[in-house]
Protein backbone atom coordinates (compact mmCIF):
# COMPACT_ATOMS: atom_id res chain seq x y z
CA UNK A 1 0.00 0.00 0.00
CA UNK A 2 1.20 3.45 -1.32
CA UNK A 3 1.20 6.43 1.48
CA UNK A 4 -0.48 9.62 -0.21
CA UNK A 5 -0.36 12.61 1.84
CA UNK A 6 -1.78 15.18 -0.18
CA UNK A 7 0.11 18.04 1.86
CA UNK A 8 3.35 16.76 0.28
CA UNK A 9 4.47 17.97 -3.48
CA UNK A 10 6.83 16.75 -5.89
CA UNK A 11 8.08 17.53 -9.14
CA UNK A 12 6.97 15.70 -11.88
CA UNK A 13 8.47 13.75 -15.06
CA UNK A 14 6.40 13.96 -17.81
CA UNK A 15 6.73 10.98 -20.88
CA UNK A 16 5.08 8.82 -23.22
CA UNK A 17 5.11 5.70 -24.39
CA UNK A 18 2.75 2.93 -26.50
CA UNK A 19 0.26 0.70 -23.80
CA UNK A 20 -1.40 -1.16 -26.72
CA UNK A 21 -1.14 -1.69 -30.31
CA UNK A 22 -3.22 -3.10 -33.11
CA UNK A 23 -2.04 -4.25 -36.54
CA UNK A 24 -0.41 -0.70 -37.68
CA UNK A 25 -2.43 1.39 -34.71
CA UNK A 26 -1.03 2.08 -31.79
CA UNK A 27 -2.30 3.99 -28.74
CA UNK A 28 -0.28 6.27 -26.72
CA UNK A 29 -0.11 7.07 -22.82
CA UNK A 30 1.31 10.12 -21.07
CA UNK A 31 2.21 9.20 -18.09
CA UNK A 32 2.89 11.75 -15.14
CA UNK A 33 5.30 10.69 -12.57
CA UNK A 34 5.79 11.86 -9.30
CA UNK A 35 9.80 12.27 -8.51
CA UNK A 36 10.35 10.60 -5.01
CA UNK A 37 11.14 7.59 -3.37
CA UNK A 38 7.69 5.70 -3.68
CA UNK A 39 6.15 3.72 -4.46
CA UNK A 40 3.34 5.94 -5.29
CA UNK A 41 -0.77 5.65 -5.65
CA UNK A 42 -1.40 5.57 -9.46
CA UNK A 43 -4.42 6.96 -11.47
CA UNK A 44 -6.17 6.49 -14.60
CA UNK A 45 -6.66 9.73 -16.46
CA UNK A 46 -10.23 9.59 -19.23
CA UNK A 47 -10.18 12.55 -21.47
CA UNK A 48 -13.73 13.83 -22.51
CA UNK A 49 -14.62 15.36 -25.61
CA UNK A 50 -18.02 14.00 -26.57
CA UNK A 51 -16.99 10.29 -27.57
CA UNK A 52 -15.02 12.03 -30.24
CA UNK A 53 -12.47 14.11 -29.80
CA UNK A 54 -10.33 14.92 -27.23
CA UNK A 55 -6.48 13.32 -26.25
CA UNK A 56 -4.39 12.97 -23.93
CA UNK A 57 -2.85 16.14 -22.82
CA UNK A 58 -6.80 17.26 -22.32
CA UNK A 59 -6.42 17.05 -18.48
CA UNK A 60 -3.05 18.46 -17.98
CA UNK A 61 -3.66 20.59 -15.57
CA UNK A 62 -5.46 18.33 -13.44
CA UNK A 63 -3.04 15.95 -14.11
CA UNK A 64 -0.10 18.01 -13.04
CA UNK A 65 -1.52 18.95 -10.32
CA UNK A 66 -2.57 15.63 -9.34
CA UNK A 67 1.13 14.33 -9.78
CA UNK A 68 2.58 16.99 -8.11
CA UNK A 69 1.21 15.72 -4.68
CA UNK A 70 2.40 12.00 -5.21
CA UNK A 71 0.34 10.24 -7.37
CA UNK A 72 1.31 8.67 -10.51
CA UNK A 73 -1.23 9.74 -13.43
CA UNK A 74 -1.91 7.61 -16.61
CA UNK A 75 -3.55 9.76 -19.29
CA UNK A 76 -4.92 7.53 -22.16
CA UNK A 77 -5.36 7.88 -25.42
CA UNK A 78 -8.20 5.71 -26.87
CA UNK A 79 -10.67 4.65 -30.06
CA UNK A 80 -12.84 7.52 -30.77
CA UNK A 81 -16.54 8.06 -32.72
CA UNK A 82 -17.34 7.71 -35.60
CA UNK A 83 -14.88 5.29 -36.52
CA UNK A 84 -15.30 3.19 -33.05
CA UNK A 85 -19.02 3.44 -31.59
CA UNK A 86 -19.78 1.85 -28.24
CA UNK A 87 -18.81 0.13 -26.60
CA UNK A 88 -15.25 0.57 -28.12
CA UNK A 89 -14.14 3.55 -25.28
CA UNK A 90 -14.97 1.27 -22.73
CA UNK A 91 -13.18 -1.91 -23.74
CA UNK A 92 -10.13 0.13 -23.79
CA UNK A 93 -10.50 1.65 -20.41
CA UNK A 94 -10.84 -2.25 -18.93
CA UNK A 95 -7.52 -2.84 -20.83
CA UNK A 96 -5.72 0.14 -19.75
CA UNK A 97 -6.87 -0.39 -15.85
CA UNK A 98 -5.25 -3.78 -16.12
CA UNK A 99 -2.37 -2.30 -18.07
CA UNK A 100 -1.58 0.24 -15.25
CA UNK A 101 -2.10 -2.31 -12.80
CA UNK A 102 0.24 -4.73 -14.68
CA UNK A 103 2.75 -2.15 -15.27
CA UNK A 104 3.05 0.18 -12.02
CA UNK A 105 6.03 -1.11 -10.52
CA UNK A 106 8.30 -0.14 -13.44
CA UNK A 107 6.98 3.83 -13.05
CA UNK A 108 7.57 3.30 -9.10
CA UNK A 109 3.86 2.82 -8.26
CA UNK A 110 1.70 0.46 -6.95
CA UNK A 111 -0.97 -1.49 -8.33
CA UNK A 112 -3.15 -1.12 -4.83
CA UNK A 113 -5.99 0.48 -5.24
CA UNK A 114 -5.90 2.27 -8.60
CA UNK A 115 -8.05 4.89 -9.18
CA UNK A 116 -9.41 6.87 -11.65
CA UNK A 117 -10.60 10.11 -13.16
CA UNK A 118 -12.56 11.17 -16.11
CA UNK A 119 -13.70 14.21 -17.57
CA UNK A 120 -17.37 14.92 -19.52
CA UNK A 121 -17.76 11.90 -21.90
CA UNK A 122 -14.81 10.66 -19.90
CA UNK A 123 -16.51 10.71 -16.72
CA UNK A 124 -19.11 8.12 -18.46
CA UNK A 125 -17.20 5.74 -20.25
CA UNK A 126 -14.74 5.85 -16.52
CA UNK A 127 -17.53 4.82 -14.30
CA UNK A 128 -19.04 2.59 -16.55
CA UNK A 129 -16.25 0.81 -16.99
CA UNK A 130 -15.92 0.79 -12.81
CA UNK A 131 -19.46 -0.49 -12.63
CA UNK A 132 -18.55 -3.60 -14.99
CA UNK A 133 -15.61 -3.89 -14.80
CA UNK A 134 -15.84 -8.07 -15.52
CA UNK A 135 -18.44 -7.00 -18.44
CA UNK A 136 -16.93 -9.81 -21.32
CA UNK A 137 -17.58 -7.12 -24.02
CA UNK A 138 -15.56 -4.54 -22.32
CA UNK A 139 -12.88 -6.58 -20.70
CA UNK A 140 -12.68 -8.58 -24.80
CA UNK A 141 -9.00 -7.44 -24.97
CA UNK A 142 -6.18 -9.92 -23.71
CA UNK A 143 -3.60 -8.04 -21.49
CA UNK A 144 -0.36 -9.29 -23.23
CA UNK A 145 2.56 -10.94 -21.34
CA UNK A 146 2.95 -12.95 -17.92
CA UNK A 147 2.15 -9.39 -15.47
CA UNK A 148 -1.69 -9.03 -16.86
CA UNK A 149 -2.46 -13.07 -15.63
CA UNK A 150 -5.25 -12.03 -13.59
CA UNK A 151 -5.42 -8.59 -13.15
CA UNK A 152 -8.69 -7.30 -13.28
CA UNK A 153 -10.40 -4.06 -14.05
CA UNK A 154 -11.92 -3.15 -10.72
CA UNK A 155 -11.12 0.76 -9.56
CA UNK A 156 -10.92 1.36 -5.65
CA UNK A 157 -12.42 5.15 -6.34
CA UNK A 158 -13.80 7.40 -9.36
CA UNK A 159 -13.41 11.09 -9.43
CA UNK A 160 -15.96 12.19 -12.38
CA UNK A 161 -15.54 16.11 -13.48
CA UNK A 162 -18.55 17.56 -15.09
CA UNK A 163 -19.48 14.18 -16.43
CA UNK A 164 -22.15 12.21 -18.84
CA UNK A 165 -23.35 9.96 -16.30
CA UNK A 166 -27.07 9.42 -17.89
CA UNK A 167 -26.25 9.96 -21.78
CA UNK A 168 -30.13 9.32 -22.71
CA UNK A 169 -30.56 12.48 -20.87
CA UNK A 170 -27.94 14.66 -22.33
CA UNK A 171 -28.87 13.85 -25.98
CA UNK A 172 -32.80 14.82 -25.01
CA UNK A 173 -31.28 17.78 -23.65
CA UNK A 174 -28.66 18.76 -26.00
CA UNK A 175 -32.02 18.50 -28.68
CA UNK A 176 -34.27 20.28 -27.04
CA UNK A 177 -31.29 22.81 -26.82
CA UNK A 178 -30.54 22.89 -30.50
CA UNK A 179 -26.83 21.53 -29.40
CA UNK A 180 -26.85 20.36 -33.05
CA UNK A 181 -23.16 18.87 -32.24
CA UNK A 182 -23.67 17.56 -29.22
CA UNK A 183 -26.40 15.62 -30.28
CA UNK A 184 -24.71 14.30 -33.12
CA UNK A 185 -21.78 13.40 -30.78
CA UNK A 186 -24.35 10.75 -29.37
CA UNK A 187 -25.41 9.26 -32.37
CA UNK A 188 -22.09 8.74 -33.73
CA UNK A 189 -21.07 7.24 -30.68
CA UNK A 190 -24.01 5.05 -29.19
CA UNK A 191 -25.89 4.91 -32.89
CA UNK A 192 -29.06 4.53 -31.60
CA UNK A 193 -30.95 5.31 -28.51
CA UNK A 194 -31.88 2.15 -27.21
CA UNK A 195 -28.18 1.68 -26.75
CA UNK A 196 -27.30 5.15 -24.87
CA UNK A 197 -29.99 3.81 -22.11
CA UNK A 198 -28.01 0.41 -22.01
CA UNK A 199 -24.61 1.74 -21.70
CA UNK A 200 -26.06 4.57 -19.16
CA UNK A 201 -24.80 4.37 -15.53
CA UNK A 202 -27.88 6.18 -14.25
CA UNK A 203 -30.14 3.68 -16.22
CA UNK A 204 -28.22 0.56 -14.93
CA UNK A 205 -28.69 1.60 -11.37
CA UNK A 206 -32.58 2.51 -12.05
CA UNK A 207 -33.03 -1.31 -13.62
CA UNK A 208 -31.18 -2.25 -10.28
CA UNK A 209 -28.18 -4.06 -12.25
CA UNK A 210 -26.06 -5.83 -9.44
CA UNK A 211 -22.51 -3.65 -10.19
CA UNK A 212 -20.07 -2.29 -9.06
CA UNK A 213 -20.29 0.96 -6.81
CA UNK A 214 -16.40 2.11 -6.44
CA UNK A 215 -16.49 5.46 -4.24
CA UNK A 216 -17.01 8.65 -6.09
CA UNK A 217 -16.44 12.16 -6.15
CA UNK A 218 -18.76 14.16 -8.65
CA UNK A 219 -17.03 17.79 -9.73
CA UNK A 220 -19.85 19.92 -11.28
CA UNK A 221 -20.04 23.57 -12.19
CA UNK A 222 -23.78 25.36 -11.73
CA UNK A 223 -23.33 26.80 -15.23
CA UNK A 224 -22.46 23.97 -17.23
CA UNK A 225 -24.28 24.08 -20.70
CA UNK A 226 -22.92 21.03 -21.54
CA UNK A 227 -24.60 18.91 -18.74
CA UNK A 228 -27.32 19.94 -16.77
CA UNK A 229 -27.00 20.04 -12.86
CA UNK A 230 -29.85 17.18 -12.91
CA UNK A 231 -28.05 14.50 -14.25
CA UNK A 232 -25.48 14.26 -10.95
CA UNK A 233 -27.76 15.05 -8.45
CA UNK A 234 -30.13 12.30 -10.24
CA UNK A 235 -26.69 9.74 -10.40
CA UNK A 236 -25.68 10.82 -6.61
CA UNK A 237 -29.09 10.10 -5.33
CA UNK A 238 -29.53 6.75 -7.78
CA UNK A 239 -25.98 6.07 -6.36
CA UNK A 240 -26.14 6.20 -3.05
CA UNK A 241 -29.91 4.22 -2.86
CA UNK A 242 -28.18 1.80 -4.43
CA UNK A 243 -25.44 1.57 -1.46
CA UNK A 244 -23.11 3.76 -2.85
CA UNK A 245 -20.50 5.92 -0.85
CA UNK A 246 -20.54 9.19 -3.38
CA UNK A 247 -19.78 13.18 -2.66
CA UNK A 248 -21.01 15.57 -5.35
CA UNK A 249 -19.39 18.86 -4.96
CA UNK A 250 -21.45 21.56 -7.00
CA UNK A 251 -19.30 24.97 -7.67
CA UNK A 252 -21.92 28.12 -8.50
CA UNK A 253 -21.32 30.00 -11.58
CA UNK A 254 -18.78 27.93 -12.89
CA UNK A 255 -18.85 26.43 -16.85
CA UNK A 256 -18.04 23.16 -18.58
CA UNK A 257 -14.74 21.58 -17.93
CA UNK A 258 -13.55 24.46 -15.62
CA UNK A 259 -10.94 22.52 -13.34
CA UNK A 260 -8.29 22.79 -16.64
CA UNK A 261 -8.39 26.49 -16.58
CA UNK A 262 -6.10 27.67 -13.65
CA UNK A 263 -7.78 29.52 -11.19
CA UNK A 264 -9.04 29.49 -7.63
CA UNK A 265 -12.19 27.69 -7.82
CA UNK A 266 -10.05 25.15 -10.01
CA UNK A 267 -7.68 24.93 -7.06
CA UNK A 268 -10.64 23.99 -5.23
CA UNK A 269 -11.92 21.10 -6.90
CA UNK A 270 -8.22 20.04 -6.97
CA UNK A 271 -8.10 20.46 -2.98
CA UNK A 272 -11.14 18.54 -2.84
CA UNK A 273 -9.53 15.85 -5.25
CA UNK A 274 -7.08 15.42 -3.10
CA UNK A 275 -8.78 14.70 0.37
CA UNK A 276 -10.82 12.11 -1.62
CA UNK A 277 -8.08 9.96 -2.97
CA UNK A 278 -6.12 10.59 0.44
CA UNK A 279 -9.56 9.05 2.30
CA UNK A 280 -9.85 6.43 0.07
CA UNK A 281 -6.58 5.13 0.72
CA UNK A 282 -6.12 5.67 3.95
CA UNK A 283 -9.95 3.45 4.65
CA UNK A 284 -7.77 1.01 2.28
CA UNK A 285 -4.52 0.62 4.50
CA UNK A 286 -6.78 0.85 7.55
CA UNK A 287 -8.54 -2.74 6.51
CA UNK A 288 -6.00 -4.31 4.95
Amino acid sequence: MADYNPMQSFAVEVHEQEYRTDGNESWTVRLYQPQGSGPFPAMLDVHGGAWNRGERASDEVMNRALAASGILVAAIDFRLAPAHPYPAQVVDVNYATRWLKAHAAEFNATADQVGGIGSSSGGHTLMLSAMRPDDPRYSALELDGPAGSGVDATLAYTICCWPVLDPYARYLYAQEANNERLAASSEAYFLNQETMKEGNPQHILERGEKVQLPPTLIIQGTRDDNVPLSIPERFTEAFRGAGGDIQLEIFPEMPHGFGNTPGAESDRALELMKAFVSRQLTAAGATV
